[in-house]
């Protein structure tokens, strides 16, 4: 185990009152803790997956360089980073998971997303979804993919959120969980069909540039699968020309951002 990771765990207690109150609610006695604190020990998958979920970091980030880390984490809430949750908010999500969960796994697997991207006006945006069941609920990942100029690699904006199905719609609702500046909501109509393969809705966030203009979007999800290739499917993210024919002209029509002049509200379309 490299000093990274105990470095980078040492931090994330320091959140706390003492380690003793973090292993006692992560369930892990003492003794067993200070070994992965000193680096004596690598803890299992699972035991990794239990701290990441606690201190509500990615497996990715907390074997970041300690120096990255350590910006990471300074960039959060110590609320966030502590994964504190105040009773209000246990049951008002708990709630909705009670009203939502049903009948979403018809819709769990890989979606290519399509809009017209609010940072880069008059260019597609295609980004890759996945929906999945996780304890019982259902939530997703969205994630995208930019390439700009000057630069000769890609970076990526990783989203993640919950999804609730109510009353013949699917909500999701996101953050962007590594600078967590940013949150959508996308209602989409659901597929009346026995084989999932496209669902339309409306997107609601802010911009990507600096005037952080909040936007409404029109937004198409297009089916993939239970599995797909990550690699070459992120590939295929990114933004197009509004007249691209490598984006389907169905899925082009479908996400145009025009009013009827009889139109009072910005709706959905089919």
């Amino acid at each position: 185990m490299s000093d990274d990771f105990k470095d980078n765990l040492r931090l994330l207690c320091s959140y706390y009152k003492s380690t003793s109150e973090v292993c006692r609610r992560l369930g892990i006695n003492r003794p067993q803790f200070n070994r992965y604190l000193s680096g004596t020990n690598r803890p299992s998958a699972n035991t990794m997956r239990r701290f990441c979920e606690f201190f509500g970091v990615e497996h990715h980030e907390i074997v970041l360089p300690h120096h990255q880390f350590l910006q990471l984490v300074q960039m959060r809430p110590a609320s966030q980073v502590q994964g504190s949750r105040t009773s209000v908010e246990v049951s008002h999500l708990d709630k909705l998971s009670e009203l939502g969960q049903g009948g979403l796994e018809k819709y769990y697997g890989y979606y290519y997303e399509y809009y017209f991207s609010m940072a880069h006006p008059g260019n597609i945006l295609r980004t890759l979804i996945c929906i999945e069941e996780r304890d019982g609920k259902a939530f997703y990942q969205r994630t995208e993919r930019l390439l700009e100029e000057g630069r000769s690699k890609p970076f990526h904006n990783l989203y993640k959120g919950m999804v609730q199905f109510l009353s013949d719609r699917i909500f999701l609702m996101d953050y962007e969980s590594l600078t967590g500046v940013e949150m959508t909501q996308t209602i989409l109509f659901p597929s009346f069909k026995n084989r999932v393969d496209r669902l339309n809705g409306l997107r609601l966030g802010v911009s990507g540039s600096g005037e952080r203009m909040p936007c409404c979007a029109r937004v198409v999800y297009e089916y993939l699968g239970l599995q797909v290739d990550h690699y070459n499917a992120l590939k295929l993210c990114g933004l197009y020309d509004k007249d691209s024919a490598e984006i389907d002209y169905g899925i082009r029509q479908s996400i145009k951002n025009q009013m009827a002049p009889d139109e009072w509200h910005f709706r959905a379309r089919f």
